[in-house]
């Protein structure tokens, strides 16, 4: 039995390696648009958009119908606007970032887009902006709600909140977006989080009266640590001082920055199906 062996071809020294270029990278402009229309194309989405709109109507009409002819001022026609407003907001927050997940589109995006940070980041930027936008639609309804109904009823028009109240009252709304948004971040599931949203904000707060009642060492504390009594001082136009404004840091803190946190972090490396 006999080997055979095989002589070594000889590779040539001008021998030039060819790679393949790199894609460019998508550009962020891009991956907003993207998200943009992302909230936009499911029915969900476009009827929370829509239902700004006429909600504000709806309660501008009201007050004009049913308020007393004294009550026809500015504020009676924003804080009529903002209560839908509250609600709606959080859950456009909430439904922009578990598209994902819920729509089953996940497996497309982040393979287009590798990096699930910065798509995050897209989802958040749209997002506020999109909230910024339904705020700006709804005073400029309830500014138009105030001369209607003063002009219907017959009074002076009162514009009865100030210039400094304006920016809590939005910063107020933001806030209550960014605890939808986190919560979206952390469940990853549309219902979940919509759920997760509504104790947070309806008995979380109940739960943490009580306490401060039955409690004497929690009363201190309370303001501490209830996002929602924060953003009620926000609407209100109520947070001036440094104590209060730190106050709104703390709860930020708690209920946004570190669960946003930690919530990034597990989708970064949560499996996509």
């Amino acid at each position: 039995m006999t080997a055979t062996t095989l002589d070594a071809v000889p590779v040539a020294a001008d021998r030039v390696e060819r790679t393949r270029p790199a894609p460019a990278p998508i550009p962020y402009r891009r991956v907003l648009n993207v998200e943009l229309r992302k909230m936009f194309d499911t029915r969900s989405g476009l009827w929370l958009m829509v239902s700004i709109g006429v909600l504000s109507i709806i309660a501008t009409a009201a007050v004009i119908t049913f308020a007393p002819d004294s009550e026809i001022t500015y504020e009676s026609f924003a804080t009529a606007i903002g209560m839908p407003m509250s609600i709606v907001l959080p859950m456009i927050a909430i439904l922009g970032v578990t598209s994902e997940w819920s729509q089953r589109s996940g497996l497309t995006t982040f393979t287009l887009v590798p990096s699930r940070g910065r798509v995050i980041r897209a989802k958040a930027t749209v997002t506020f902006l999109v909230g910024l936008v339904s705020m700006g639609v709804a005073f400029a309804v309830g500014a138009v709600g105030n001369l209607v109904g003063s002009a219907i009823v017959g009074v002076d028009t009162v514009w009865n909140i100030s210039a400094s109240t304006v920016p809590q009252i939005i910063l107020g709304n933001l806030v209550g977006m960014a605890i939808g948004f986190t919560l979206g971040v952390v469940l990853r599931n549309s219902p979940a989080a919509i759920v997760g949203y509504f104790v947070v904000s309806l008995v979380m707060p109940g739960i943490l009266v009580l306490l401060a009642e039955v409690r004497d060492w929690f009363a201190d504390l309370q303001p501490w640590i209830d996002w929602n009594y924060t953003q009620v001082n926000l609407f209100e136009g109520a947070t001036n001082t440094a104590k209060e404004w730190a106050m709104l840091g703390s709860t930020t803190a708690i209920w946004i920055l570190v669960p946003l946190m930690v919530g990034v972090l597990f989708l970064r490396r949560s499996e996509v199906k």
